[in-house]
C-alpha cells in the first residue's frame, strides 16, 4: 500500500486528467494511504492477541488479499480513465464494481473476526484493552457506513432508469458527485458527503489507541497520568465521544448538509457532544486517585512500560 501511495503520488504529478471533479490519481492515493494505516494498526492489534492466533493469521491475510484486489481494480480503472466506484456504464465496469463490493464485504468480515479475537483477549492493562476494542468496533461501524454510498440515491430512484443508468450510488447526498469540494479531502461543500463519517469511523482504529499512547508518553511528566484507573476513565470518555462524532457526522451527511456549513441543529448537537466529553473528562479527573507518592513519581508504573513495550 505504501508503494501504491508512491505510484499514485507520481500519477498526481505527471497525469493531469480530471475525473468527477478531482485529479484522477487522487482516489488511489488516498485509498493507499488509508490502507497503509489500516494494515499497520491491525498488524499491531493482532500481535496483542493471546487467543485464536491462527484464526487471526488467516483473517489478517484475508484483509491483505482483499485490500490488494481492491487497489488493483481502482488503479486499473484509473489507467483506463474510468470511475472505479458506482460505475455501471458497461457490463465490464459493472462486473468490476461488483467484485470490488465483494472484496469490501470480505475485508469487513475479516476485520470482524479480528475484533472478536480482541474482545476475547485478556490484556493486562485495561486502558489498552479498551482503546483497542473501542477503536476496532467503531472502525467496523465506519467501514459499514460505506455501504450506504452503494445504494441508489433519491435522485437516481426518481429518474426510474436504474436498469440502464451509467452510475448507481454516490458519495454526496442532495447534490451530484463532482461539485465544489474541500481541498485535499474532496468532500462536498454544497451537500452532504457520506465519505466523512466513513473516514472518521474507520480511523478510530488509529486515533483512539494514539490518544492512549499520548497519555502514556505524558505520564513521566504528569504524575496523575501514571494512574492506570485515570487513563482507563479518560479512554472511555474519548471512545464514547468519538462514537458520538461518528453518529453526528452521519446524521449531518444524511440530511444533505455540508460539513463546513452546519445548521443550528448540528451546532447544538455539536455543543452538547463537546459538553458531554468535557464533563466526562472532568468527572474522570475528579474521581482519579490522589497524588502519587514520591517513590511512584521516580519510576513510571509497570503497566505504562508494558503498553510501551
Amino acid at each position: 500500500m505504501a508503494l501504491g501511495a508512491l505510484v499514485s503520488a507520481v500519477g498526481l504529478v505527471v497525469d493531469d486528467r480530471i475525473l468527477v471533479g478531482a485529479p484522477i490519481w487522487a482516489k488511489p492515493f488516498k485509498f493507499s494511504l488509508s490502507f497503509t494505516a489500516y494494515g499497520l494498526t491491525l498488524a499491531w492489534m493482532l500481535a496483542q492477541t493471546t487467543w485464536g492466533r491462527r484464526t487471526g493469521w488467516w483473517a489478517g491475510n484475508v484483509v491483505v488479499l482483499t485490500a490488494l484486489v481492491e487497489m488493483v481494480l481502482v488503479i486499473g480503472q484509473v489507467i483506463r480513465g474510468k470511475r472505479s466506484h458506482f460505475n455501471a456504464e458497461t457490463a465490464f465496469d459493472a462486473n468490476l464494481y461488483t467484485v470490488m463490493g465483494l472484496t469490501v464485504v470480505a475485508l469487513w468480515a475479516a476485520t470482524l473476526v479480528i475484533a472478536v479475537l480482541l474482545l476475547r483477549t485478556r490484556l493486562a492493562d485495561r486502558a489498552t484493552a479498551w482503546a483497542i476494542r473501542g477503536g476496532v468496533l467503531i472502525a467496523l461501524v465506519g467501514a459499514g457506513l460505506g455501504f450506504l454510498m452503494a445504494q441508489p440515491t433519491a435522485e437516481q430512484r426518481a429518474a426510474g432508469n436504474l436498469d440502464t443508468a451509467d452510475v448507481i450510488g454516490a458519495h454526496s447526498v442532495g447534490v451530484p458527485d463532482g461539485g465544489p469540494a474541500m481541498p485535499l479531502t474532496g468532500w462536498s461543500t454544497t451537500g452532504g458527503d457520506l465519505r466523512i463519517p466513513h473516514f472518521v469511523g474507520m480511523h478510530a482504529l488509529q486515533l483512539i489507541p494514539l490518544f492512549l499512547i499520548a497519555l502514556v508518553l505524558l505520564a513521566p511528566r504528569i504524575a496523575r497520568l501514571r494512574d492506570d484507573e485515570l487513563r482507563l476513565r479518560l479512554v472511555r470518555v474519548v471512545t464514547a465521544g468519538y462514537a458520538g462524532l461518528v453518529a453526528l457526522t452521519t446524521w449531518q451527511a444524511l440530511r444533505g448538509q455540508p460539513l463546513i456549513h452546519p445548521d443550528a441543529a448540528t451546532l447544538i448537537a455539536t455543543g452538547v457532544l463537546l459538553a458531554a466529553v468535557a464533563a466526562g473528562a472532568a468527572a474522570a479527573l475528579r474521581t482519579a486517585h490522589g497524588p502519587v507518592s514520591v517513590n511512584a513519581q521516580t519510576e513510571p508504573a509497570s503497566d505504562s512500560k508494558e503498553f510501551t513495550a
